[in-house]
């Protein structure tokens, strides 16, 4: 016992000595070594280390991370081997289509006054800008005519550029903005364009339709919409979509959707949906599949 005591009152005046001679250093000296750490000017060392002993491990850290970085784009590029820039690899969960409006300004809410132009030219510029690429003339020269009712299935290698069916503005016929340039809405009865695109055959060989209702509220608000094209259907003839390298002038279908007799000075929540075989448009957790929903607010 008395020999473990005897060692542990040595190593307690050791450590006692090193503070001792820790305290008794000024911040001259402190600073002092921490310089000669920095440089040491006679053994000729940096940080402890001699120019050799540096050059020797950056090089080894250069070698070892371009071997890490050159691992990595070789993974990178097999993987990329395996895929193909035209189409998916894995289709089995394809959803169905996801749905978009025009005219998009601010949001999903659609609000103007008849009487006040500015508040409603925005959405006639809009308008005319999205369709500009559905001008009849447009479409002639750069699509082809289809035969309406069926699929468009193009064959041949995945890289060949497709042929795209037209989709004539005329389509749209009061929501053209060939007869009425306000699309309704100097009139209070706006024209809203319903767009979608499907990398599938969608309805299963029956044309996806569309129909509208009041989201929440009174059913009344929305006493009549018209539909463009024909009933409010999707044709066919413009499925399926390729993908933007190989269908390069391919246009989306729309529907155009005319509210006539909407209450005015109210706030009016439509919700829009597509309707068909295979088709999804009630999952409250998304809006858009399957269906739009949006506000409409006509004032005087």
């Amino acid at each position: 016992e008395n020999k473990h005591e005897e060692k542990v009152q040595d190593h307690n005046r050791g450590e006692d000595k090193t503070k001792a001679e820790m305290g008794s250093k000024t911040w001259a000296d402190l600073s002092g070594e921490m310089k000669m750490f920095l440089w040491n000017p006679e053994e000729r060392t940096c940080l402890g280390r001699t120019a050799k002993s540096w050059g020797l491990i950056l090089l080894f850290y250069f070698i070892f991370y371009m071997c890490l970085a050159g691992m990595f784009a070789f993974c990178m590029y097999v993987m990329l081997l395996t895929l193909s820039p035209y189409t998916p690899r894995y289709r089995d969960r394809v959803s169905p289509p996801g749905v978009m409006i025009r005219p998009y300004l601010n949001g999903f809410t659609i609000a103007f006054n008849v009487s006040q132009r500015s508040t409603w030219q925005p959405y006639v510029d809009s308008m005319n800008h999205f369709l500009a690429a559905y001008d009849d003339k447009v479409q002639e020269e750069k699509n082809i005519e289809c035969i309406s009712g069926q699929y468009f299935i193009q064959g041949g290698n995945e890289s060949e550029e497709k042929k795209a069916c037209q989709f004539k503005r005329s389509l749209l016929q009061n929501c053209s903005g060939i007869e009425d340039p306000t699309f309704g809405f100097s009139k209070g009865q706006p024209c809203i364009l319903l767009t979608e695109k499907a990398g599938y055959r969608p309805g299963a060989g029956v044309p996806v339709s569309v129909d509208c209702k009041v989201q929440k509220g009174n059913e009344s608000d929305l006493r009549a919409v018209d539909f463009y094209p024909g009933n409010g259907t999707f044709d066919l003839m413009y499925y399926p979509y390729y993908g933007k390298h190989t269908h390069v002038n391919y246009t989306s279908p729309l529907v155009a959707m005319h509210f006539t007799d909407v209450k005015r000075n109210h706030l009016v929540p439509i919700q829009c949906s597509l309707n068909g075989k295979g088709i999804i448009n009630d999952v409250n957790s998304d809006r858009f599949l399957g269906r739009i929903i949006f506000t409409l607010s006509i004032g005087k």
